[in-house]
């Protein structure tokens, strides 16, 4: 079985331990290659080449940095065949979506970032005081540790890494534990590019992500992980006053009154929720809709639901693929055997084991309650539950009750309606008549428990940056 490296310093390598996990097909439930699973003394190695690198990339200019990183994304498009496979293998998607959308999108947020390192922004400079004359100075935070999860594996990783490095930082990142491969690869295409230690990409387990969280050399932790990595990451940077970006869960809802046309407004819900098997923190999974158009909606839904097929990547008529793991798979499973009497599954609600791969059917569940699991927590799978609500007010007080706070969206015709519920919702991004669209120029961010900080936009350059004040006394004429 092939045998994966890390990337530190410039060069691949074995781990230091001579220990590698297995990574499992999710198509079939088989192992088919192994990573590094990266000790004490890789994330060490790691650290320490990324502190060496960050002497001399902390004095390249935006310029350089940009080029660069332009050359990346280059490198990475002229090879786009070869990720597209091994993400296609490692995540089990269907080809079409990893080859037509989620890659291009992966180069088009690096040369976003290849262009926004020239366009860093401040307060402007000035004598605020008489004799002396002030600028701000925005620099590199210094060594990032990143963590990236398994949804989108090098599309996440480039949010991370990206920005990190167009503000002149140098990284280590540990990809998921699942799916490590594309991220371990990109790693050796960028290092013929970018200086040695300034991108280091190491495996491992959530061990690992501990042993590089709780590491003196990184200044900055970014995150993107669930709820409860979230709070295990802060606690521990919290030891060593470490700045922390966060991208955690969400519960997104999505209000629908009832002015819209009914069958387009399901037939596209059921796209945003059940795209990527519903294992996007974004998803469309909690639909709010208006009481005279619920049961309407409803039978529209279900219809969109049982039209929805999955399948291997070979399988060209597949909406989506697997979910990530055979554990994954059981905690879906799980919010179905704790299921209330209340509920009904009016579509879906099984896992289908063929060929071994970790399916579940597309869902849609009526008759749930505010309180109910399903509804207050973040499943990550196919999975739609459906409330009516009888009032606008009802709908906004709906939506923002849950602990998540990341994404919404919000269908009707009524623009003043769009102007009101809009400012109401306590959430970082909303969408209008639309879902799952993603702009690299618009900021990505959450409120509550659905974490801080940014990865898209020029908001993630600045997050990985420090403002200083350099005032001047001026001599008198």
């Amino acid at each position: 079985m092939e045998l994966l490296e890390n990337y530190i310093d410039g060069k691949a390598l074995a781990p230091l331990s001579g220990d590698y996990t297995d990574i499992v097909d999710p198509t079939t439930g088989e192992a088919y290659v192994k990573a590094p699973l990266s000790g004490q003394a890789d994330v060490d190695a790691a650290f320490e080449a990324a502190a060496r690198a960050f002497r001399d990339w902390r004095r390249t200019t935006p310029g350089e940095r940009s080029l660069l990183l332009f050359r990346v994304a280059d490198a990475l498009e002229a090879r786009k065949e070869e990720f597209v496979e091994a993400e296609c293998r490692n995540t089990g998607k269907p080809v079409a979506f990893v080859r037509d959308a989620e890659f291009p999108g992966t180069v088009e947020y690096l040369r976003f970032y290849a262009a926004a390192a020239r366009d860093l922004r401040g307060l402007a400079g000035g004598s605020f005081l008489s004799g002396f004359e002030s600028t701000v100075r925005r620099e590199p935070v210094g060594v990032c540790g990143l963590v990236s999860p398994w949804n989108y594996p090098l599309a996440m990783a480039v949010w991370k890494f990206g920005p990190a490095i167009a503000a002149g930082n140098t990284v280590v990142l540990k990809p998921s534990d699942t799916t490590p491969v594309t991220s371990l690869l990109a790693a050796q295409v960028i290092g013929e590019i970018l200086p040695p230690g300034v991108l280091n990409v190491i495996g491992g387990t959530r061990e690992t992500g501990r042993l590089l969280v709780a590491h003196p050399t990184p200044e900055l932790i970014s995150v993107t992980g669930s709820e409860r990595a979230g709070v295990e990451v802060s606690t521990s940077a919290a030891q060593d006053l470490k700045r922390v970006s966060l991208e955690l869960g969400g519960k997104a809802p999505v209000l629908v009154f009832g002015d819209v046309d009914v069958e387009e407004t399901a037939a596209s819900i059921a796209g945003a929720g059940f795209l990527n098997a519903g294992q996007d923190c974004e998803a469309a999974c909690r639909v709010l809709v208006a009481e005279e158009i619920h049961d309407q909606f409803v039978e529209a839904l279900v219809r969109a639901a049982e039209a929805t097929s999955y399948g291997p990547p070979s399988d060209t008529d597949a909406t989506y693929g697997p979910l990530n793991s055979a554990e994954h798979l059981a905690k879906v499973e799980s919010f179905f055997a704790d299921l209330p009497d209340h509920a009904t599954v009016r579509a879906g609600g099984h896992a289908d084991r063929t060929g071994g791969g970790f399916y579940f059917e597309p869902t849609v569940v009526t008759g749930v309650q505010q309180r109910d699991r399903i509804v207050q927590e973040e499943v990550f799978g196919p999975v739609i539950t459906v409330q009516p609500f009888a009032s606008e007010d009802e709908a906004i007080a709906l939506a923002n009750d849950v602990r998540f706070g990341l994404a919404a969206g919000l269908w009707t015709t009524n623009h003043d309606r769009v102007l009101r519920v809009t400012s109401e919702l306590d959430f970082g991004k909303v969408w209008v008549n639309c879902h799952l669209e993603v702009a690299v120029e618009m900021p990505n961010t959450g409120y509550k428990h659905s974490g801080h900080g940014n990865d898209l936009s020029v908001y993630a350059i600045e997050e990985y940056t420090r403002v200083k004040h350099v005032m001047s006394a001026v001599a008198a004429s």
